[in-house]
């Protein structure tokens, strides 16, 4: 019987790794704070795939911002430099305007709708159509709806305009604010307390958890309980670093991606409720608001978007089937 001869220095390592094979460095980035479900799931996420693939694969997270913006941590992905994120749909619809197709104004009008919408055909082409951007769509998932946080004291929708409102930097949002008036202001989410405080914005777009959580009603004198928008979440791997993965402990990161997908969005069901039950404690008046309120701007994005997104149409009509 022929052995085949290693050196000492390779075989000591690996007996002192058990014989398993070493783990694998990878990195998530996401724009939320470690308080924000997104960031709260993905690390369970991590802890699950890391047990589940006894050790291969360590996901370490940078909430908040700390690889930098959407724009720069897509760019990370593409070329290799970032493994895995959790993304809103903003960089992807400033570059192909179907994937803004999700901020349409009140084509759900709650998180369970949210649910419908992200797990249907529509958003099954676009996350498989991912690869374009040299990257694996893992999933769908969702924060709250969105509201409205301004200073001062709002009582229509003609009191919005002229007013700067802080969003996400993405078309379909600031279209839409362009159209009620309002002067829409991106800047990063880190930011706004202190331009709120400041004055440098006179309202934002935001989700009731990070309204309460982050206390932006300090400064606020009004909240617009419109939910006029889903804000939907897309997880995403490099699409070079994936291939490098083993298939199997692909198949684990995906079988567990899959399942905290679901678990966020049925965590928010509840979780609006409750932080707009929160969010009424405050001595700041809360508004509610629907569809007619904003008036005649609703009608005229889908009009133009139908035009400028053609998966809008097929989406619209995916949901009336229903």
């Amino acid at each position: 019987m022929k052995f085949k001869t290693i050196g000492w220095a390779a075989g000591l390592a690996f007996l002192l790794s058990g014989g398993m094979a070493a783990a694998e460095q990878y990195r998530l980035g996401l724009i939320t704070p470690p308080s924000h479900q997104w960031s709260v799931h993905a690390q369970k996420a991590a802890d699950a795939i890391k047990e589940k693939t006894e050790g291969r694969v360590e996901i370490s997270l940078f909430p908040s911002g700390q690889l930098g913006s959407e724009a720069q941590m897509l760019q990370q992905l593409q070329t290799g430099a970032l493994d895995f994120a959790f993304l809103t749909v903003g960089e992807f619809a400033n570059r192909d305007p179907n994937y803004g197709i999700f901020l349409a104004p009140y084509l759900v009008s709650d998180i369970e709708g949210a649910k419908t919408v992200l797990g249907g055909a529509t958003a099954g082409k676009l996350l498989a159509d991912m690869n374009k951007f040299g990257l694996v769509g893992l999933g769908w998932s969702s924060a709250g709806m969105r509201t409205v946080v301004m200073r001062g004291t709002i009582a229509n929708v003609g009191d919005l305009a002229g007013k700067k409102i802080r969003t996400v930097p993405n078309a379909p949002e600031l279209d839409f604010w362009t159209l009620l008036g309002a002067t829409p202001t991106p800047m990063p989410l880190p930011a706004l307390y202190d331009a709120l405080a400041n004055g440098q914005v006179d309202g934002a777009q935001l989700d009731h958890e990070g309204t309460w959580n982050t206390k932006y009603y300090d400064h606020a004198g009004t909240i617009i309980d419109s939910r006029h928008m889903m804000f939907p979440m897309v997880a995403v791997a490099s699409g070079r670093k994936w291939q490098a993965i083993s298939e199997e402990d692909r198949a684990a990161i995906q079988e567990i991606m899959t399942a905290n997908f679901t678990d966020i969005i049925d965590a928010y069901g509840a979780l609006d409720n409750k932080y707009m039950e929160d969010l009424k404690t405050t001595p700041v008046p809360v508004v509610t608001v629907d569809r007619a309120w904003f008036g005649p701007a609703v009608d005229k994005w889908y009009e133009d978007w139908r035009v400028k997104a053609p998966l809008l149409v097929e989406l619209e009509a995916e949901l009336a089937s229903n």
